[in-house]
């Protein structure tokens, strides 16, 4: 337990104060990064460049083309599943009306319901949580909201927290900003918080219906990548990853990617170092359905995130460097790579919240 909160005070310390030290050493000043509510921006944004959009570009593709081919050729391999038919709970009809409600408001401008126009994010996404553990409940008669309530209600004030993290780190790139939201600091904390707080319950409830997909169990089991197993790559990916993070405080433009990937490889990287981790547990076996269905799970939540966006009175807009073009909603189209390793950032703090809470939700 102690070194847990020792390893536990030292990652906190790696991911909030590394960036805060970049800034400091080029010289910026550090009040606006740390101005609340966040309204100003400082940080000028890269124009698009083609030579980035391409490398990007072909990075994404490299990422996402072989779980697309490796699942198609199991589903492709598969014999019919059998199937037990359930009925739709109730409360997974309820979330479908909640979101169909909460849908209209959104993109609607009803003058009588303006009040509530702003605030549609929160009942859209309770809404979707609702339904996507109907759905698992329908398939396998279990769902992580009925098999493991306390973890679940826990998931609610953890997502809170950890989505609170990116809009800290979001303080040095200023990749994405808030518009029509006009609130003093108590209200804008309060708000922010309700609605962050379903992020990892729609992440990890999307996860687990993937995971009970054929071509999900029966496509991604390979042989154990055996530098999973030294600490010594731990170490120094550790080294590395924490000098990105450090990066992105001087050189925001040319290391924006790494406010999502870093912060991932200081999780994995601690874990190797102390050999704990479901998901390292697995990538080890060479198990990679833990790892994919989480991304595919932040993907699939980022379309709808953005979708659902698109049209609200309240809402972010985005300023990516480089790579700026070819929007799908708001969301130009590779910055929806960074929603691949999100997902396993959300798989690991969800595995972390499992083992305190001394639970095992289903990997």
């Amino acid at each position: 337990m102690k070194r847990r909160y020792i390893s536990g005070m030292a990652l906190s310390g790696m991911l909030l104060g590394l960036p805060l030290l970049g800034v400091l050493a080029a010289g910026k000043p550090v009040s606006r990064y740390l101005e609340f509510p966040p309204r100003t921006l400082y940080v000028k944004v890269a124009p698009f460049s083609w030579i980035h959009f391409v490398l990007y570009g072909l990075l994404f593709a490299a990422l996402l083309f072989p779980i697309l081919i490796f699942g198609g050729r199991a589903l492709l391999r598969a014999s019919a599943p059998v199937t037990v038919k359930r009925p739709f709970p109730w409360w997974g009809w309820m979330g479908l009306g909640l979101n169909g409600v909460s849908w209209i408001v959104a993109w609607s401008r009803i003058p009588a319901l303006s009040f509530i126009q702003p605030h549609t994010f929160f009942p859209l996404w309770i809404a979707y949580v609702l339904v996507v553990n109907a759905l698992c409940f329908r398939r396998d008669g279990t769902c992580m909201m009925t098999k493991h309530p306390a973890y679940f209600a826990a998931l609610f004030p953890a997502s809170a927290a950890f989505w609170w993290f990116f809009e800290y780190l979001n303080r040095f790139v200023q990749n994405w900003q808030y518009v029509g939201v006009e609130y003093g600091p108590a209200a804008y904390a309060c708000l922010a918080t309700l609605s962050f707080s379903t992020v990892l319950p729609a992440v990890l409830g999307t996860r687990e219906w993937f995971l009970g997909t054929r071509w999900i169990r029966e496509g991604f089991v390979f042989c154990p990548p055996a530098l999973m197993h030294f600490k010594g790559v731990g170490a120094g990916v550790l080294i590395l990853s924490g000098l990105g993070l450090l990066g992105i405080g001087i050189w925001p433009n040319a290391l924006f990617p790494l406010l999502w990937v870093s912060p991932l490889l200081i999780l994995l990287s601690f874990q190797v170092l102390t050999q704990e981790g479901a998901m390292l547990k697995a990538l080890r076996r060479g198990d990679l359905r833990p790892a994919v269905s989480a991304a595919l799970a932040a993907l699939v939540c980022g379309l709808f995130w953005e979708m659902w966006n698109f049209h609200s009175l309240a809402k972010w807009v985005y300023r990516i460097p480089y790579v700026h073009r070819f929007e799908l909603f708001e969301m130009p189209v590779l910055g929806y790579a960074g929603y691949l390793p999100f997902g396993l950032e959300c798989a690991v703090i969800g595995d972390l919240l499992a083992r305190g809470m001394k639970k095992s939700p289903r990997a």
